[in-house]
């Protein structure tokens, strides 16, 4: 059942359901209105024994003889039940005298009867009776409560087809743009309606989607080109001198060559490892963020860095700082960092760590050539190279900086780029301030 109602369109859905609430409601107020049209046509029925029973009583307590007329019958009694107006018996029993002395109405026999004790001239008391059949009553009340049900179920049917009609003139624009997006060349947009609605409202959202993903297929596009160009590069170079390794029987020039193969192996390997951590992070895949110290983070990649690398010394301001985030991407920023510094430092890197309520600091400044100005704000594309010849020489790959602003990015961070007090490049970057995992405050 609850696969079949999926299976169903919206137009379908919306009517049914319009058309059941309704049928419902209708049912529910015909119950209401049979249980009622019996005490409706009984109080009918009372009220003109009742409107005529007041005239006859006057007219047997002055004497005079009855003037009633159908529907209505009257009778008058004495007190015993026995008739005194010259008539036939009434059939009423002693209770049922009883009860229309008392005032209270009476049925029996298909009639209704209602009843009222008056004085006649003489002294004697009169039981004057007024009543009327009840021919059809019954049926009366089958039939209604029929016809109500009938008319309940007639009312929900034409509700379900003015739903209908309302919901197929609603869905068009909805069509309309369907067809227009099925037609829609690339780079185009959808045409906002008019109306300020929901249609407006969903026109807007999807040419939002639209450019979100036309500048996705943009960066893939540039990130396939230039993955390609750069696995091209090492990949050619490794190959042609492996080729003069085979055919070249110098045992020297030979370990030469192989040397050179590993170093470009090891470049691709490098540079295969920063695609896969981008495409990871194109693909949204975040681990969970959690306390990171810093300040030991930052000691232990310094300690990772190879021999012959620039004195690099840390600066801490604080003891501990906690940012959240990830082990493994810290660990990842401050590599990318201090192989990025020692490729251009002279002779000294320092690394600094600051701590504030809400944030956290990690400055790393050398003494190299710098960064220029005008390369500040690109040196985090993909690829990017301030000297393209010299980052190759270096054994650069034109990912560290990006995948460090990509990863601190995705945790609500930030990388900036500037001088160095002594006129190198000064990376800082901005974690999220976490409570350590003692619980204790931050910084």
């Amino acid at each position: 059942m609850i696969s079949w109602w999926r299976g169903r369109s919206l137009q379908v859905r919306i009517t049914l359901l319009a058309a059941m609430i309704t049928l419902a409601c209708l049912l529910g107020l015909a119950a209401l209105a049979a249980s009622n049209l019996s005490p409706l046509l009984i109080g009918s029925v009372d009220r003109e024994l009742s409107a005529a029973l007041g005239p006859a009583s006057a007219e047997v307590s002055a004497g005079r003889p009855l003037s009633g007329a159908a529907p209505v019958t009257l009778r008058v009694l004495d007190t015993a039940g026995a008739p005194v107006d010259g008539g036939t018996p009434t059939g009423l029993t002693l209770y049922d005298i009883s009860t229309l002395k008392a005032g209270q109405p009476v049925q029996r026999d298909g009639a209704r009867y209602l009843g009222t004790v008056v004085s006649a001239p003489d002294g004697s008391q009169r039981l004057v009776v007024a009543g009327a059949g009840l021919v059809g009553f019954s049926a009366a009340v089958h039939y209604g409560g029929v016809w109500l049900v009938v008319v309940a179920s007639i009312g929900a049917l034409v509700a379900g087809l003015a739903t209908w009609l309302v919901v197929r003139l609603s869905l068009r624009p909805v069509a309309r743009m369907r067809g227009s997006v099925r037609a829609l060349p690339p780079g185009a947009r959808l045409a906002l309606p008019d109306s300020h609605d929901e249609l407006r409202a969903l026109a807007e959202e999807f040419n939002a989607l639209l450019e979100r993903q036309e500048q996705a297929s943009d960066r893939l596009r540039r990130f396939t080109g230039d993955a390609a160009h750069e696995l091209r590069s090492p990949v050619a170079s490794i190959r042609v001198q492996a080729e003069v390794a085979v055919t070249n029987p110098d045992p020297e020039l030979s370990q030469e060559t192989l040397s050179d193969i590993l170093t470009e192996a090891e470049r691709l390997s490098s540079l295969l490892d920063g695609l896969l951590s981008l495409a990871r992070s194109d693909a949204g895949e975040v681990p969970p963020a959690e306390p990171v110290e810093l300040v030991s983070e930052v000691r232990a990649a310094v300690a990772r860095l190879p021999a012959g690398a620039p004195e690099t010394r840390v600066s801490n301001a604080v003891a501990q700082a906690w940012a959240s985030s990830a082990h493994a991407e810290v660990e990842l920023v401050l590599d990318n960092l201090l192989r990025n510094a020692c490729r251009y430092a002279r002779g000294e890197i320092v690394v600094s760590v600051l701590a504030s309520r809400s944030s956290v600091r990690v400055v790393v400044d050398d003494d190299g050539p710098g960064i220029p100005p005008e390369h500040r704000e690109k040196v985090f594309d993909r690829f990017y190279r301030i000297a393209d010849d010299r980052a190759r020489s270096s054994g650069g790959t034109g990912l560290g900086l990006a995948m460090v602003a990509e990863t601190v990015r995705r945790r609500g961070g930030r990388v900036q780029v500037g001088e160095s007090p002594d006129g190198g490049a000064r990376f800082v970057v901005v974690w999220r301030a976490a409570a350590g995992e003692d619980g204790g405050s931050r910084g």
